[in-house]
């Protein structure tokens, strides 16, 4: 089904998306300037494969840290302020992480920004999905859950079993295969503590689906469906390049659960060369992942049907209001006829 991207006019939409069908969802997009892209992407590839008609605007947060703006900034051609989603009339909400940059999110120079945010969704928003560090930021504003830092960082494609009955992981897999790249985490056993139901859980990578019900139902994961299949290889990548440059100290781990055993040892010796030239020239001769690696059909699977049901409920809502203001409608026009 189409995904429409908003170009600027409100209220209006491409030739041949019907408006009262098109479910309307917000993407304030954190992620730095490099993955801004790659993030509407992702998300565009994972709600077009949903099944239904949905357009797309894209919000951006004040306080997060950007490069300089410009008259050909991707920011300035497609992305409105966050501050008008007040006045969207948006039929869902998807709010992305970023890289945090200190220990506790609340000193990051966003937060305040993330705050309000948060407390406008809860008081007054649309449904809302947060992923991976909004999670971790809006459980921490909402309820007070810290999150902790993991040993090592948590980085690959993991399993994931159904541990909640819930209408949105009714008709997927028992078993979900989700990427993740993060350092920190919050654990089942809290959110469980503070009301949050966890839907989805790995042994070896924690809780990723939680949700908690306010005004309307919010979502979280800790991990990314939306990924594409190459999406932790130019991760891995950017991690190798940065040691190379010597922004960092160690090489970055591989991660788990995802290249093939050829690959794997493709990687080893770049490893070993990279210790012996530490020079971001070498870059050029970086592995390729295989056709295997890159088609990862079956973690696009899992994370599709979730979107999928996220936006059934969203369609049975429009469904039920425009039902009952029709219904309203009926019974003034009854009233008037009558007087």
């Amino acid at each position: 089904m189409p995904v429409v991207t908003d170009r600027g006019l409100w209220g209006r939409y491409a030739p041949g998306v019907a408006a009262g069908r098109t479910i309307r969802i917000g993407l304030v997009n954190n992620m730095p300037d490099s993955a801004l892209e790659a993030t509407e992407r992702q998300f565009r590839s994972i709600l077009s494969a949903a099944d239904r008609q949905v357009e797309i605007i894209y919000y951006s947060l004040p306080g997060v840290p950007r490069g300089e703006a410009g008259e050909h900034h991707l920011l300035d051609r497609r992305y409105r302020d966050a501050t008008e989603l007040r006045n969207a009339d948006l039929d869902g909400l998807i709010v992305t992480g970023t890289e945090p940059k200190l220990p506790d999110l609340r000193r990051e120079p966003y937060w305040a920004s993330l705050a309000d945010l948060f407390d406008w969704i809860a008081r007054e928003g649309p449904p809302a999905i947060f992923s991976c560090l909004a999670s971790h930021a809006a459980v921490l504003h909402y309820d007070g859950i810290e999150r902790h830092r993991l040993p090592q960082k948590r980085f690959g494609v993991f399993e994931h079993g159904v541990v909640c009955p819930h209408e949105l992981t009714q008709t997927v897999a028992p078993v979900l295969r989700i990427a993740h790249s993060r350092w920190n985490e919050v654990s089942a056993d809290a959110l469980e503590a503070r009301g949050y139901q966890v839907l989805t859980y790995s042994p070896d990578a924690g809780a990723d689906l939680f949700v908690k019900q306010k005004r309307h139902l919010l979502m979280f994961f800790q991990g990314h469906p939306e990924y594409d299949p190459l999406s932790l290889w130019r991760e891995h990548k950017r991690d190798v390049r940065r040691f190379l440059t010597a922004e960092t100290d160690a090489y970055p781990q591989m991660p788990s659960g995802y290249f093939t055993p050829v690959e794997t040892a493709e990687l080893n010796r770049f490893r070993d060369r990279a210790h012996a030239e530490r020079h971001a020239g070498i870059m050029r001769d970086f592995p390729s992942p295989s056709a295997r690696s890159a088609s990862g059909s079956e973690r696009r699977g899992s994370g599709i049907g979730i979107f999928r049901a996220w936006l059934h409920q969203i369609a049975q809502t429009k469904i039920e209001w425009s039902f009952h203001a029709d219904s309203r409608g009926e019974a003034r026009v009854a009233g008037l006829s009558g007087s």
